[in-house]
């Protein structure tokens, strides 16, 4: 799940490059992307209940601000 993370982050990190517009419509993005530079340079030891409150907690808003989105696209 933490790698899935990673990925997460990074693609709203490129995003926010190529279009800040709709990086912005993603609900706390950056938050997400300084999850995953926790993630990916372990500033500090991970606490698990942080990637368990990211999973049950945050990942819902995401997958919705994400289906939201895609389905603009067609």
């Amino acid at each position: 799940m933490e790698r899935q993370f990673e990925i997460i982050g990074e693609a709203l990190n490129q995003l926010g490059k190529l279009d800040p517009a709709t990086q912005a419509r993603v609900r706390h993005f950056r938050n997400i992307i300084g999850f995953r530079n926790i993630l990916m340079h372990g500033y500090a030891e991970l606490d698990d209940s942080l990637v368990w409150n990211a999973l049950t907690d945050k990942l819902p808003q995401l997958e919705e601000d994400a289906s939201k989105l895609l389905d603009e696209l067609g």
